[in-house]
């Protein structure tokens, strides 16, 4: 049985410090608890509005992290050089626009080519993996392996948002997004809406990774506290058997 590692994004818990511009609650707090209920990674997205995740934040979770960390990003310069001088674990590169409530798709990776090898090479040097955000599409994957970057994360919202057979016939996108990527030697990550109910639906994806999941788990932390809410998530992902491979 094949280990699915969480990553758990810890954005919502500073959207609820920013609300009153207070120091309060703490996002190294929160990382301790994600890391103490055993998750294996913390994400966080540094955006360019500085809506939750300030520059303070992915310093100082760098500092104290004992696991993984993940830091979503445009690709900005002034973030590229951010993350540059911070050196998390991973970047994965979003797309992001400033009226959106959250990342809305997956990357262009095939259409903004040349300005994302720059930021590839700028993130290898300094030693960070790459991952890059796309839907699960055959040209988007095929133009992420031509940037020779280890990881992908599959775009798992359109699912999300679908029911019945519209939401099975994106699973069998994602399946195959997932054995295409590794066919071409990249590892797969997921995430985006996904929760305890609907995760499930995605365990047909084979050679999953770590799926990076925050708004879900910080809303039922309200009712069931931090460490509980990741305890629950991470339980419900040892369902996963490694997917369809075939």
């Amino acid at each position: 049985m094949r280990t699915l590692r969480l990553g758990v994004n810890i954005d919502h818990v500073a959207t609820l410090r920013q609300a009153r511009g207070v120091d309060y609650p703490d996002v190294c707090a929160a990382a301790t608890c994600v890391e103490q209920a055993g998750a294996q990674g913390v994400t966080v997205h540094l955006r360019e509005d500085r809506r939750h995740i300030q520059d303070e934040d992915v310093f100082r979770l760098r500092e104290m992290l004992s696991v993984r960390m993940n830091l979503e990003m445009a690709n900005s310069a002034e973030i590229v050089d951010i993350a540059r001088r911070v050196g998390p674990d991973e970047v994965c590169l979003v797309p992001e626009r400033r009226e959106e409530l959250t990342t809305e798709g997956g990357l262009d990776v095939a259409g903004q080519k040349a300005d994302l090898e720059r930021t590839v090479r700028i993130l290898e040097e300094a030693g960070i993996a790459v991952s890059l955000f796309i839907d699960p599409d055959a040209g988007q994957i095929e133009a992420a392996a031509a940037l020779s970057v280890p990881y992908v994360e599959l775009h798992t919202g359109t699912y999300c948002n679908l029911t019945g057979e519209r939401a099975a016939a994106e699973v069998v996108r994602l399946v195959e997004g997932a054995r295409r990527a590794h066919d071409l030697g990249i590892r797969v990550n997921a995430g985006h809406g996904l929760n305890i109910d609907n995760v499930e639906g995605i365990f047909a994806m084979p050679h999953l990774d770590t799926l990076n999941i925050g708004h879900s788990i910080v809303a039922r932390s309200v009712f069931v506290g931090l460490e509980q809410a990741v305890r629950e998530m991470l339980d419900k992902m040892t369902g996963y058997s490694g997917g369809d491979p075939e």
